[in-house]
């Protein structure tokens, strides 16, 4: 592992410690993996993998914590296909500043900004720091294909979109698929693993899986299951701004991961998700 990505391992595994709204898997959720989806990007059934939804239990007086009502709060306000502007209301920009001030008083939040002003990324005062994470991944720009901003960091990651109607692109958090799928919206196919992954554990935090979402499939998306919207926000603003590679590899807890990060013209999150790549002996 060279250096920086140890330092950068360092910085996560701080993080990790300190997500004090982390669920706890078997307790506060759970989850049920059953079948390995079918290799394939269309529609037909008969490689589902999964006839039950995934999450069976999410204890849900979590998302009345401060963090996680000002999360949730912003997943209606995107209209999914790539290629329709997005139209952002007074009341949507004041529901993103809201979520803002509320994970920047947050421990993970907290460490990320001491390590990205130490290393000059990031401004000191905490409303400039609040002005770049806006930018970074609430400012809209034109994804591929389109002709007007349509599309925005946040959105793709956290929401998902789809493209021509029938691909799921983004998608990558939890809460929105849990949400989701207890409105009848998502149909999880099963988990995903290729020859180099390692078998999915229903007590680990993170999983590869397929479903399908408003008519679009999502053929292999990567999440983390369980963690609190900081700790995401904390890590992935940490490997857009520490890391000019788009994969990052970093070791924390138990998990050997890749971080992939796309950047949209060094401005603004494109994409942002975990890869695992293999769980450490302990």
């Amino acid at each position: 592992m060279i250096e920086g990505d140890r330092e950068l391992s360092a910085m996560i595994q701080e993080l990790w410690d300190n997500d004090i709204n982390r669920l706890r898997p078997g307790i506060d959720y759970h989850i049920s993996l059953q079948g390995k989806a079918g290799d394939r990007t269309g529609f037909a059934d008969d490689n589902d993998g999964a006839g039950l939804p995934l999450f069976t239990f999410v204890d849900e007086n979590i998302f009345k914590k401060e963090t996680f009502l000002a999360f949730i709060s912003l997943l209606d306000n995107y209209e999914s296909d790539t290629g329709e502007p997005e139209i952002v209301t007074p009341e949507e920009e004041l529901e993103n500043h809201k979520f803002l001030d509320s994970i920047i008083k947050t421990p993970t939040m907290k460490i990320a900004h001491k390590y990205l002003v130490g290393k000059n990324l990031s401004p000191e005062d905490t409303t400039d720091f609040k002005k770049q994470l806006y930018h970074i991944w609430f400012e809209l720009y034109a994804r591929r294909g389109s002709s007007k901003p349509d599309s925005s960091g946040f959105e793709h990651v956290f929401v998902g979109e789809t493209r021509g109607g029938h691909t799921v692109i983004g998608f990558h958090n939890w809460i929105q698929l849990y949400l989701q799928e207890k409105l009848g919206h998502i149909d999880y196919k099963g988990y995903s693993v290729n020859a180099n992954s390692p078998q999915p554990d229903e007590n680990k935090h993170i999983l590869a899986l397929q479903f399908s979402w408003k008519n679009g499939i999502k053929p292999k998306g990567s999440i983390f299951i369980g963690v609190s919207p900081e700790f995401e926000f904390a890590l992935y603003t940490l490997c857009f701004l520490t890391s000019p590679n788009e994969r990052v590899k970093v070791s924390f807890n138990i998990y050997e991961v890749e971080i992939v990060c796309h950047h949209y013209n060094q401005k603004h999150i494109g994409t942002t998700y975990p890869v695992l790549v293999k769980y450490l002996d302990v």
